[in-house]
This record gives C-alpha cells, structure tokens and sequence, in this order.
C-alpha cells in the first residue's frame, strides 16, 4: 500500500498486512452548551500562527519537496486555506526562489517523481499544484498531471485508480480529479468520470458508516470490519468533491460514524490513538462536504469540537501542531493537517491571488513546444456507460495539435484500447465513427475540451497544451 504519498503523520501508523477494529465507546453527551464552539478570532489567530510556522518549513532554496516519501509540499493546500499564495513565500525574501517556482520546476522535471511512480504520486502533485496556483495539467510543455493520473485507469475495473487493492489510490483520485478546477473554476473531466470513481468509493463503505486504506467492495468480512477515522473523512470528502451532496445516504452515514467516534475533549477515537492528523482528515471531509465541524453534532456534552481539539493542539505563539496531546514539539505533517482543517478545507484549496508584485494567481505553460512530447488526457463515451480512459502522447509540430493527431496517438495510449479506430482516419472532416459507433441520426460524436460547452467532434477541432479532450456520442 502506498500511504508515503499522502499526508499522513508517520508512515509506521499504517499496515496493510492487518485489519484492526476501531476501538468503542466513543463519548458524546446529549448536552450540548451554546458557547461550546472555537471563536472566529481563535480560529483566526490559529491560521495566521500556523502559516508563520509552515512558511518557516521551507528550506533555503526555496523548497518544500525534501526528499522521497513524505514531504511538507502538502504545506501548500494548507497555505492556501489559510489565505496564504505560495508565490509570496520565499526564503529570506528572495522572490526569485518563491515557493511556487520552485516546486512548479520540480514537477516538471523529467525524474519527477522517480523511477517507480504510482498513482498517488500524481494525485498528490495535482491537489498541491492547484493550491499552490500552478495548472496541473499545464505544469510545463512536458509535464500535464491530469494526464499523468488517468494513466493509472484500471480498464479491469472502472472507477479505480492505481491498483484496486490500494483503495486509497481510488479516493484520492476522485479528490484531485474533481477538485482540481481549471483556471476559471470549471470541472475539468466529464462528470461520467467522476461518477464512475463515486461507484467504486460508495461500492467501498463498510456497513458501520466509514471507510479504510484496503479495498472492501466485494467483501461482507471486510465491509463488517471497523473503518478508519482518517479514511472515512478522505472518502467522504471524495463523493462530495464528486458532485455527491452532504444529504446522500453514503455521506449521512459516514457523518454519522464520525458522530459516533467524537470523545468529550473535540478528539476522534482514532485506530491509533487521539491524534491531530485523524481529527485533520476527519474535518477536512466535513468542510467538503459543507457539514460545520462545530454544529450540535459535533459538539460534545463537555461543550468541546473539533475545531477546539485541533486548535488545542497548536504551539503558542510557535504555531505548529503537535501529533499526539503528550507531544513537546509540532510535526510538520499534523500542523499541515491541522492548519487545512481549521482553516475549513477538504485536502485541497483554491489558490487565493498572490500580493507580490507582477505574480498572477496562476502560473501555467500556454503552448505546446514544437517536437517536445506531452501528455493529454482523453476520456471517450460512447453512451453505454463503458468509458475509455487514456493518456496520450502526442509531439506537436507547433504551439497546438488537432483532435485527429490526438485520436491517431491513441492508439498506444496508457492503458490501451481508448481508441481502437477512428472514421475518417485522415484529413480534418466531422468524425463520422470512433471505436466502431457511428453517427446516426441525432446521435453523433462532439468533443469537449476542459469541460467547455461540447461541439461536434471534427478531426481539425484545435486541441492546445493541457486540454482534457472529452468525446461523447449521443444527441
């Protein structure tokens, strides 16, 4: 199981070897005081504290990228969260190694992010790309995170990313492919995609309301087991971003289970122990799905939520979050969690626009360069519910490509079989067949770009650098 990659506290918290159960007995009294709740200036000065310690996180060279498996770039979803742009965070002033340059060129470095990726290493890129206000799908002329992700599509078993087994790979998919927007705030992939990944999540729940790393679907012995605090808001917060709403009985069921787990001190009766991380993730899935961390339901009978939990856990005036109550010193890794979540986000944030001067709010490559191979992500519905998803290599010979030269390289797409043939196979005309369906009647294939308004699919419709090209039959 790959755990390295998300933002957990400490990759030994995690096994994929053994199953535990949750341990009972979770407290939550019926009295609930009206005053029982963090105030908006607690909640204040918690972010503005919690950015000074994260911005001190940054090494000298402008980075948040520190080595393999774990690493505070998670910091920028929770710089964003907090107001912060992470074009204005720079090592002693030096503007020429602002966070967001520097990690916008590691990312588009050709041995990012090592010999043997996996699926959520991509995800992670997406979700801290978009909060640090770099497109992730227009990093650089070569590097398009959005197509990078959909390679892991498993033909096998639509809806998964990465290997099924990884669960995980599967939430945090739907999480960065439906919360990473465009540039404008649109949703980049069709909603059949996201719909497929809501599937295999809801398919996924165990029968107590939660959610944990190892996949379930499939498996009443699994699903009878005892979910995960920090899963269950990853999860939850995955179907929300996915275009569930918060009344869905999966959701209501996962509140629930959080509910259930809420100790008199604000704190999740966690798998490990009372934790920041677990309250972290167990909030930010609530903020995604627009469910207040400090209502009734999440009010203890001592009058304690939350959001007083996790602000009980930060160092004063230092900032940082420790891990555990007993700690004497922050983890980065709990005050990005921790930070994220008080500041009310799910695990990724919009950018907010950056005050030093000539810095935009997004920083993004515009074309393609002529002969330098990139990425785009297809995604091809012909109606049925069976979708073809790839990512395809395409070498420009100018600053833009064609739909033809996008469906003629898909042909050794990852994974393959998205394209299997394309009418006309030549030339620019209207595409009159793909894949074996044909246009008939009212029904016929249009092509979306970036989740734009679809138009008829035609082999010259122009395709620029980053674009997710969507192609639907259908009237």
């Amino acid at each position: 199981m790959n755990f390295l990659t998300t933002p957990r506290a400490t990759s030994s918290r995690l096994s994929s070897a053994v199953t535990v159960s949750l341990a009972a007995g979770a407290l939550l009294l019926s009295a609930v005081p009206a005053h029982a709740t963090a105030t908006p200036a607690q909640i204040a000065t918690s972010k503005s504290t919690g950015v000074t310690y994260l911005k001190s996180l940054q090494a000298a060279d402008g980075s948040y990228v520190t080595g393999g498996g774990l690493s505070n770039e998670w910091a920028f979803s929770a710089l964003a969260a907090a107001g912060t742009a992470a074009a204005d965070v720079t090592p002693g002033g030096d503007v020429t190694k602002n966070a967001r340059l520097v990690y916008r060129n590691q990312l588009a470095a050709a041995g990012w992010p090592g010999t043997s990726p996996v699926a959520t290493d991509y995800q992670r890129g997406i979700l801290n790309a978009y909060a640090a206000g770099i497109d992730p799908a227009r990093v650089g002329p070569g590097r398009n995170l959005i197509a990078d992700a959909v390679s892991y599509w498993q033909t096998a078993e639509p809806g998964y990313w990465g290997p099924s087994a990884n669960f995980n790979g599967t939430v945090f998919g739907l999480l960065a492919l439906g919360g990473a927007r465009t540039q404008a705030g649109g949703q980049r992939v069709p909603q059949a995609l996201l719909d497929s990944s809501v599937t295999a999540v809801r398919a996924n729940q165990h029968t107590d309301g939660g959610w944990n790393y190892t996949k379930a679907a499939g498996d009443p012995t699994e699903l009878g087991t005892g979910s995960d605090i920090d899963m269950t808001g990853a999860a939850m917060a995955s179907l929300c971003v996915g275009g569930v709403p918060n009344t869905d009985p999966a959701v209501v069921a996962a509140k629930n289970f959080l509910k259930g787990k809420l100790l008199a001190s604000g704190a999740f009766n966690a798998m490990w122990g009372v934790n920041t991380d677990s309250n972290g993730w167990a909030v930010s899935g609530l903020n995604a799905c627009g469910i207040n961390p400090q209502g009734a339901d999440f009010t203890s009978g001592t009058g304690k939520t939350p959001i007083d939990f996790l602000i009980s856990q930060q160092f004063k005036p230092g900032g940082g979050f420790k891990y555990q109550p007993s700690d004497t010193t922050p983890s980065p890794y709990a005050s990005v969690d921790g930070l994220r979540a008080v500041a009310g986000a799910g695990f990724t944030a919009a950018p907010p626009a950056p005050t030093s001067a000539g810095e935009p709010t997004w920083s993004a490559t515009t074309a393609f360069t002529s002969g330098t191979a990139a990425r785009l992500a297809l995604v091809v519905d012909d109606g049925t519910g069976a979708l073809k998803v790839c990512a395809v290599t395409v070498t420009p010979t100018g600053t833009t490509t064609t739909l033809g030269d996008v469906l003629d390289a898909a042909a050794t797409a990852t994974p393959g079989g998205c394209v299997t043939s394309v009418t006309p196979a030549t030339g620019g005309g209207t595409v009159t067949a793909l894949n074996g369906t044909a246009n008939s009647g009212s029904s016929t294939w249009k092509v979306s770009l970036d989740g734009a308004t679809a138009t008829a699919a035609t082999r010259a419709t122009t395709v620029h650098v980053g674009d997710t090209v969507s192609l639907r039959y259908g009237s």
